[in-house]
Order: structure tokens, then sequence, then C-alpha cells
């Protein structure tokens, strides 16, 4: 039988006082909350299955709200994401979801509340990817890691590695602002895996750490040496992630 193992964790890193980032795998969410060591699950491959990240706005009050408003309200619907279109749908309600919590055009302790969210749609024979801020989806072969999400963050200057800027995200205004969702379709194959994170791991991490630690683990231990080596490099962050397998076995 096919199916997709899923390996995750959310922790608030060293210097976060605590999590704002929320988690989706198929109908369960973790919300703002804390794992102390990779949970995985499994599911038979053929209902739409969701994974998902969603990373509350730092700096702005509600992150927590927002990000834990759009993982429950995208794992309610997970089982309908057929199509790019439908992603794409959701993701707009989830937008406007996230601005009617806040208050609307009313001042509210939530005003400006936002998130961003990255995550996929596996079906039997394709993914989707899709994401709206910058919290990431890369694709793990033996090729190396592709990151298949796209940024919404502006141009790095010379040197630069990371920007703690995002161009458009869920929410994170006073007044409501129209999203463009970027989603995307792959092909699905036995063996395929993918990782989905908030920037807690890639903001620390290069790129080329993120790939040695998939090429040398699997599954639950991935999951476990991606975060240790975000906390080895300070771990500034909320971290939170999910490794996804396809397997015929």
């Amino acid at each position: 039988m096919r199916y997709v193992a899923v390996s995750a964790l959310s922790h608030p890193g060293l210097l976060r006082e605590r999590n704002e980032d929320s988690l989706v795998i198929g109908p369960w969410t973790l919300c703002a909350t804390v794992t102390e060591s990779p949970q995985t699950l499994v599911f038979p491959l053929g209902t739409p299955l969701v994974v998902a990240v969603a990373d509350g706005l730092g700096g702005h009050p509600g992150g927590d709200v927002a990000s834990a408003l759009v993982a429950r309200r995208i794992a309610s619907v997970g089982p309908n994401l057929s199509s790019e279109d439908a992603v794409r749908d959701a993701l707009h309600a989830c937008n406007r979801a996230v601005y009617a919590a806040a208050g609307g055009e009313k001042e509210t302790e939530l005003a400006a509340m936002g998130t961003t969210v990255a995550g996929i749609v596996v079906q039997p024979d394709s993914l989707l990817a899709f994401n709206v801020g910058d919290s990431r989806v890369y694709a793990a072969s033996r090729d190396g890691l592709r990151q298949v999400s796209v940024d919404d963050s502006p141009p790095l200057e010379p040197g630069q590695h990371t920007t703690s800027i995002v161009t458009q995200c869920l929410g994170g205004s006073p007044s409501y602002r129209a999203v463009q969702p970027h989603v995307t379709a792959q092909a699905l194959s036995s063996g395929d895996r993918y990782l989905i994170c908030t920037d807690g791991l890639t903001d620390p991490l290069p790129a080329d750490v993120l790939d040695e630690v998939m090429r040398e683990h699997d599954d639950g231990r991935a999951a476990f040496e991606l975060w240790k080596a975000a906390i080895a490099a300070g771990g500034p962050d909320n971290i939170t992630l999910a490794v996804v397998r396809i397997s015929d076995e």
C-alpha cells in the first residue's frame, strides 16, 4: 500500500518567549505550542493530504492567533484541496478570515495581526506546493535540495543572507489587502521527500546544511537533526518543520 509518512515538530527556539508558529498534518493541528521530539504520522495515499506550516508575524500582536486560525481552516478543508484553484481559494478565504478576526477596519488589540503559510497537498499521482510569505517548501532528491516555494521578500543586498521583511502575508495590515498565492503542481512518485518549514529553520541554516541533513537522514531523525542544527546555530526564532516521504512499502 502506498502511504505518506510525515515527521514534524514545533519549537520556540532559544530567544523567543513564545511559539507563534502552527502546524497542519491532515486533520491534525499543532497551534502555538511545543513538541519536545518529532511526531510521526502515517496516512494512506488517496484523499488529498495537506501538510503546512504557518508563522505568525513577529512584532505584531496576535501572531499566534493568526497562525492558529489559518492552520485550523486549512486542516478543515484539506480533503477538498484537489486542484490549484481550490488551494488558491482556500488561501484567499484564510486571508479574509484573518482580517475579520482582527476586527476588520476597527482598531482592536489584534489589528494588523498576520501570518505566513507554506505547505503541500499530496494526491495519488501529483503534489501541489503553495505559499504566501517566506515560509518554505523544498523537494529533496538525490540531486539535492530544491526550493519549490517562492519567497515573498525583497531582493537581498550583497552579503545579506536573510531578511525579516515580507512583501505579502495573510493579514498583516490595518486594512484588507488581497494576496497572490504561489501554487505549483509537481509530479509524484514513490521515494519523493519534501521539507516544509518556517524561517526559524532557514534563517540560521544555509541550504547546504539542510541538504546534508536530508541526504543523511529520513523521517523523525531528519526532523530532529534539522532542529538540532538550528538550535546549535543560535535558534533565533520559532522553529517549525515537517519532513514528508512517499513510500510503496
